[in-house]
């Protein structure tokens, strides 16, 4: 277990399956093409709770990734912008809920239900994939999916089989069966969380 404002290494790993279902041909699998920095806010055995710094600095190790220009969909950006983003994850769970804050006065702007593989500890931190679907939730609980229709083009790019996308699109179908029957899986009071100010990256 890591304590409390610890800095880990978040990589996202290229060739991790929430099933078994896995293309280990492709030449990136089991390899990170991005890396960044991440502070412990909680570690404990019913979840982890980290957070990305504003200004975290993005790492894009060498390699020849599935997309068209064979870089990372986030290679260019130096670092994160804006406000810093609170990740919530549970051992086992194929997803994250993210936390976003917008403006200058740092109001709660939405939760971001990021489909990604269960987290793995690593020496330096933990690694995951991301599986690209995603549901935006608003705060009035309103919510919606983003991304599915990129799917059949991440098999088509090898970054997924067709099983593995399957199973995340039925998973989506479940998460928001319970989006729409209001039974949040996650505890709304972090909506409120404010990172301690002397939290950076350094």
């Amino acid at each position: 277990m890591w304590n409390q404002g610890d800095l880990i290494v978040r990589r996202e790993v290229l060739g991790f399956s929430p099933i078994d279902s896995v293309d280990t041909t492709v030449p990136w699998h089991g390899k990170a093409w991005l890396e960044l920095p991440v502070r412990v806010v909680e570690d404990s055995p019913d979840q982890l709770v980290t957070y990305i710094p504003e200004n975290a600095s993005f790492t894009f190790p060498a390699g020849t990734w599935p997309t068209d220009d064979g870089l990372h969909p986030w290679q260019g950006r130096d670092s994160w912008f804006g406000h810093g983003c609170l990740m919530i994850q549970r051992p086992g769970e194929h997803h994250a809920v993210w936390h976003f804050w917008d403006g200058p006065e740092r109001q709660f702007a939405h939760w971001y239900i990021n489909f990604q593989t269960a987290f793995a500890r690593t020496e330096r931190g933990y690694d995951t994939q991301d599986l690209e679907l995603d549901l935006v939730v608003k705060p009035d609980g309103s919510w919606e999916l983003k991304d599915d229709e990129f799917m059949d083009q991440r098999v088509a790019e090898r970054r997924y089989t067709a099983d593995v996308v399957a199973w995340t699109r039925a998973q989506a179908k479940i998460l928001m069966d319970r989006l729409d029957a209001a039974d949040y899986w996650w505890d709304k009071a972090w909506a409120n969380w404010s990172p301690p100010v002397e939290w950076t990256t350094q």
